[in-house]
């Protein structure tokens, strides 16, 4: 019998023999089921918040904040200097001449979480007369527009969605004063849908500033950026910094998303070394109570390769299982639930967890990495069982 025949004739008899061993192969599913579904769980965060950081960034949008300011909220600029700043060559012309830009002014608001008492930061950001026009992608989905000199709110969805009283036509009682929800907007689940808008004037007013945070320009086009920069950034009158709006939000995701892949792996780690151990029980059981078999297949002319395969064919197999119902079971439960924490403002973000057939297939090649670890020693002492000496046991 060639050797692909013995390899399909042992791994055949091999696999009708699992029912037999249900229990013992049930170890091997379960363990690596858990792993698997905690892996994808922790990345599906770490992507859903990566994902909502960067789709808020365009190309030919720029923000501008004070020199050696880490985020808005760390950041001041005085109305001179924005003016300087909207004035800039390259930012976009709105058709009566109008530079295509915002001045922002942020402050924090404090709000209950749903389905919960504690209190969690929520950004309130006032924008200028153009704040609509630099960011097009904003888009009222329920009542209508926030009038200037009113305390007047819209709410991003997702907002709406985690945290308490932002319904559209409730009021928010903060800075001595309510404030009226009048309307509800979405923007591609990116982070100002994490947000409330108000008009920057009457925000500053309220809280009694007269320095805006930051100054968020359309460009012309992408290419325009590099002159932009060069005209703030030697300008002796300016102390700023200039950045592309995808890197300033790819700056703030990143200490959090690396925490979130870290935990991922060493979590998914600690796990699987329990699930290898299990497996390599299980493995291990089952070459001892097919040991006779082995032998007798041996005896029978079988070479040792196919009994190694047939070990490594089940344990695959069973792991495979094991991924795929992990990888099921985390999809059916998390894929785009809404969560959210803190970010790179101290505020919070609200995202959706992503679980796509990347992370999927990651899982499931985690899962067979441990079955093929797990059952490499059992396929090596079913190769080297000593055939007379179990014949005679047996």
């Amino acid at each position: 019998m060639s050797l692909f025949k013995q390899i399909g004739a042992v791994t055949a008899m091999n696999l009708q023999n699992v029912p037999s061993r249900l229990g013992t192969s049930l170890v091997i599913v379960v363990g690596i089921a858990g792993v698997v579904g905690v892996l994808i769980s922790v990345l599906a965060m770490a992507l859903g918040f990566s994902a909502a950081l960067d789709h808020t960034g365009r190309a030919d949008r720029a923000i501008v904040m004070r020199g050696g300011s880490t985020s808005e909220l760390g950041s001041t600029i005085s109305r001179e200097n924005a003016l300087t700043i909207l004035d800039a060559p390259g930012v976009r012309k709105t058709a009566d001449g109008k530079p295509v830009g915002s001045a922002d002014e942020l402050v924090i608001v404090g709000l209950p979480q749903k389905g919960s008492a504690t209190g969690v930061n929520v950004t309130l950001r006032g924008i200028g007369p153009e704040g609509l026009a630099t960011h097009p992608e904003i888009r009222l989905i329920a009542g209508r527009m926030f009038q200037p000199a009113v305390r007047e709110v819209v709410v991003g969805k997702s907002a709406a969605a985690q945290f308490q009283g932002l319904e559209v036509g409730s009021h928010i009682a903060f800075r001595d004063s309510d404030w009226t929800v009048v309307g509800m907007f979405e923007s591609g689940g990116d982070a100002h849908e994490s947000e409330m808008l108000a008009d920057a004037e009457t925000v500053m007013s309220a809280y009694r500033r007269n320095l805006f945070e930051s100054v968020t320009v359309l460009l012309d086009d992408a290419a325009a950026f590099d002159g932009f920069k060069a005209a703030l950034t030697t300008n002796p009158t300016l102390s700023v910094d200039v950045e592309r709006e995808p890197a300033y939000y790819a700056a703030m995701s990143a200490t959090l998303q690396k925490m979130l892949f870290f935990i991922a792996y060493v979590v998914g780690g600690i796990m699987a070394v329990g699930a290898l151990f299990g497996a390599l029980n299980t493995m291990y059981s089952a070459v001892s109570t097919r040991a006779v078999e082995i032998a007798t297949l041996r005896a029978l002319g079988f070479g040792a390769a196919p009994v190694v395969i047939s070990v490594f064919v089940e344990a695959l197999l069973l792991s495979f299982v094991g991924g795929a119902i992990g990888a099921a079971l985390a999809w059916f439960f998390f894929n785009g639930n809404a969560a959210n924490t803190l970010s790179g403002n101290f505020t919070q973000l609200v995202f959706h967890l992503t679980i796509g057939p990347g992370i999927i297939l990651l899982g499931i090649a985690w899962a067979c990495a441990i079955g093929m670890v797990g059952s490499l020693f059992p396929a090596i002492r079913a190769a080297r069982l000593p055939i007379a000496v179990v014949l005679r046991a047996g």
